[in-house]
């Protein structure tokens, strides 16, 4: 575990000192300040107006910009440990290759988990200070579970990421397999699942389609922030199966998790075969 901690702190150095930490922290402030205050501008009303309409916004901007901040993050973990020379260096350490990989995803998570916490944070400490009939306990509540669940969506695409990183033999490839890679969660995913509703006219169980949404990290992580709150009963589109799935919240917490462990197991068994 000492050899864990040591690469954890490593790359946690190496975030600080890129700036990653300041420039995710400072993108996550400005947009939630900004959803917070100007989300509703289009229905003409400026300033705050809920706790439940402002997570469901933030939820929306989050489902977009976490994955992609995630996958820039580490798409090059281990591809570009191997095309700058110092892979093969790492693995001559008394370190095995499983404790490489878990140290490079601990620290790159801590990027991401202070990020979220100083970002979004900030919204939360000025909605506390400026709006003055907020309920504190349901924003502590709210913001606490969105930046919980955007930390593990983050975690996730850090995994996905390092599946990528250690397939590649290329930087650019790396790169334009995350790209793919968050089109098709983000993007591609729920519009395929439409269609799909739209072309099997009937004949596919309508027990099965909620469980499809199981199948992408990003509308599980929907799910868990839109659940609770009458903005959850807004949702529009492929959201809307969510409704008939037999499960509760914790069970969608443990979805996510399991996304998290899976994809890491996965990259740490490609890790193991890939020759250096």
């Amino acid at each position: 575990m000492k050899q864990v901690w040591h690469i954890a702190r490593k790359e946690l150095s190496d975030g600080l000192r890129n700036r990653w930490f300041l420039a995710i922290s400072l993108v996550f402030a400005i947009l939630a300040l900004g959803i917070a205050w100007l989300g509703a501008a289009a229905s003409g009303q400026v300033g705050f107006t809920s706790i439940p309409s402002t997570i469901a916004s933030l939820t929306s901007l989050a489902t977009f910009l976490m994955p992609l901040i995630a996958l820039l993050l580490a798409y090059d973990t281990i591809v570009g440990e191997d095309e700058g020379g110092t892979l093969m260096l790492l693995l001559t350490y008394p370190l095995g290759r499983g404790q490489l990989l878990l140290g490079k995803f601990l620290g790159h998570g801590l990027i991401l988990a202070l990020s979220v916490l100083v970002g979004f944070g900030c919204a939360a400490v000025a909605i506390a200070v400026l709006v003055a009939d907020v309920e504190l306990g349901l924003l502590i509540w709210a913001f606490g579970r969105f930046m919980i669940s955007s930390t593990l969506l983050g975690w996730v695409f850090l995994a996905l990421a390092f599946i990528i990183s250690c397939t590649t033999r290329e930087k650019s490839t790396a790169a334009g397999l995350a790209l793919g890679l968050w089109f098709l969660f983000v993007l591609v995913f729920d519009l395929s699942l439409l269609a799909l509703l739209v072309l099997s006219e009937g004949r596919l169980s309508p027990e099965l389609l909620p469980w499809l949404l199981l199948l992408n990290p990003t509308d599980v992580y929907r799910l868990i922030n839109l659940s609770g709150f009458d903005a959850g009963a807004s949702a529009v589109g492929i959201l809307t199966l969510g409704d008939d799935l037999p499960l509760s919240g914790w069970l969608l917490w443990l979805c996510l998790l399991c996304w998290v462990g899976f994809s890491l197991l996965l990259a740490h068994w490609l890790f193991r075969r890939r020759l250096i």
